[in-house]
C-alpha cells in the first residue's frame, strides 16, 4: 500500500503541466481512482498506517511498537487501576478516547484514572496511525493515536496495552482462517507469523476487536484473509466480543477463584 500512496502521489505530480485532452481525462480518472483507492484503504486499515507511513521496523503487525529488547517478555499492569495522560494536541480527541477506555472498563475490572504522581502510566500520544506496546513495559507507556483512529481503533491499542496479542496470529489460527500470502504486500508477511500467546482455552474469534480485517497489508486489493467459517464481522472494531472481555477479566483476575471443599 506505501507504493499505491507514492503512485497517487506521482500522479498527482505528472498531471501537473499536461494540457486538457481525451488522455489527460483518462489519466484523472486513473489518478481518482488510485488516491480513492489509497484514502478507503487509510481510513479502513488505520492500524497498519504507523508501520506503512513509517517503514519502521521497530514496528510489526501494523500497530505494535517492539522495544529494543525484542525478547522482553510482556506482563500485565501492576495494579488494575491504570492511569493515563492525553497530549494537549489530541484534546480535540479527548472525549472518544475516554470512551475508548469505558468500553473497556464497563465489564472488566480494570479501570482508568488520571495520572498524578505515578511513575507507570499511559500517554495517549499523536502519530500517523494507532499503534501501542504489547503489555506493560513500565515508566511512560505511549499509545499512539493518528487522525484516523475511531474509539474501536483506540480499544484495539489499549488492549495491546493491556497485554493481548492478535487473534488472528493464534497458533490454532489455521482450523478457521486462511491467510492468502499471495495477497500480501511484499516485505509484510511477518505481519501474519504465528505467535505464542495464552489463549485461556476460549474459543478462536474472528470478530474479535483484536482479530485482522480482511483486506490488512493487501496489495491488490484483495483478501489477505477469508475465514472458513461465515463470519459477516470479521475484524470490526465496533464492540469488544464477549471473549474480548472474557479474556481481560481472566488476565487481570477480575473474577475470584472458585472455592473448592468444604470450609
Amino acid at each position: 500500500m506505501l507504493h499505491l500512496i507514492l503512485a497517487a502521489l506521482i500522479l498527482v505530480q505528472s498531471s501537473k503541466d499536461v494540457t486538457s485532452s481525451p488522455l489527460r481525462e483518462a489519466d484523472d480518472a486513473t489518478q481518482d481512482d488510485w488516491i480513492t483507492k489509497v484514502l478507503n484503504y487509510m481510513e479502513s486499515n488505520p492500524e497498519t498506517l504507523e508501520e506503512l507511513m513509517t517503514e519502521d521496523f521497530a514496528v510489526m503487525e501494523g500497530d505494535i511498537m517492539l522495544l529494543n529488547d525484542r525478547n522482553a517478555v510482556e506482563s500485565v499492569w501492576p495494579s488494575r487501576a491504570i492511569p493515563f495522560t492525553i497530549s494537549p494536541e489530541l484534546e480535540s480527541r479527548k472525549q472518544v478516547i475516554l470512551s475508548a477506555m469505558d468500553m473497556v472498563s464497563e465489564h472488566t475490572c480494570v479501570s482508568f484514572h488520571r495520572r498524578t504522581s505515578e511513575t507507570n502510566y499511559l500517554t495517549f500520544g499523536t502519530s500517523k496511525g494507532c499503534a501501542s506496546y504489547v503489555g506493560f513495559i513500565g515508566g511512560e507507556q505511549l499509545v499512539y493515536v493518528g487522525s484516523q483512529c475511531m474509539m474501536g481503533n483506540i480499544v484495539h491499542e489499549i488492549m495491546h496495552a493491556l497485554g493481548f496479542h492478535h487473534e488472528h496470529t493464534r497458533n490454532d489460527r489455521d482450523q478457521y482462517i486462511t491467510v492468502l500470502h499471495h495477497n500480501i504486500m511484499e516485505g509484510k508477511e511477518r505481519n501474519f507469523k504465528k505467535q505464542n500467546g495464552e489463549t485461556f482455552g476460549l474459543d478462536y474469534n474472528a470478530a474479535s476487536i483484536m482479530h485482522y480485517g480482511g483486506g490488512f497489508f493487501s496489495d491488490n486489493g484483495l483478501p489477505t484473509i477469508v475465514s472458513k467459517e461465515e463470519v459477516m464481522n470479521m475484524g470490526q472494531r465496533k464492540k469488544m466480543t464477549d471473549s474480548d472481555v472474557q479474556r481481560v477479566r481472566l488476565l487481570y483476575s477480575c473474577d475470584p477463584p472458585k472455592k473448592t471443599g468444604r470450609n
